[in-house]
């Protein structure tokens, strides 16, 4: 058995939790916690703005009960990968303990 997980580990990207951020937003609607990954290396798209270069993401998230309210999340990253700002519409952000 080992020898296959040797195997698939020499053929899988080798992907970390160093190359995600995650989100975690509670619905204003139904108060459900939703939380997602963002891929720093797949999700991002580049912003050129002069001799900067900052990333942008993206995400509209849904729960998994009943409500059918969508959460947007915008996030824009310096040239770095590092977190510089972040907005919400339709919830707000709540730790991940919560």
């Amino acid at each position: 058995m080992n020898l296959f997980k040797k195997l698939s580990s020499l053929f899988s990207p080798g992907k970390t939790d160093a190359d995600a951020y995650w989100i975690a937003a509670r619905c204003n609607r139904c108060g459900e916690v939703i939380r997602t990954r963002v891929s720093l290396s797949n999700d991002l798209s580049v912003e050129y703005d002069g001799d900067a270069t900052s990333y942008f993401c993206r995400k509209v998230l849904m729960g998994e009960g009943h409500c059918f309210q969508r959460v947007e999340v915008e996030l824009t990253f310096d040239a770095n990968r590092r977190l510089l700002n972040r907005e919400i519409h339709g919830g707000h952000f709540v730790d991940e303990q919560d």
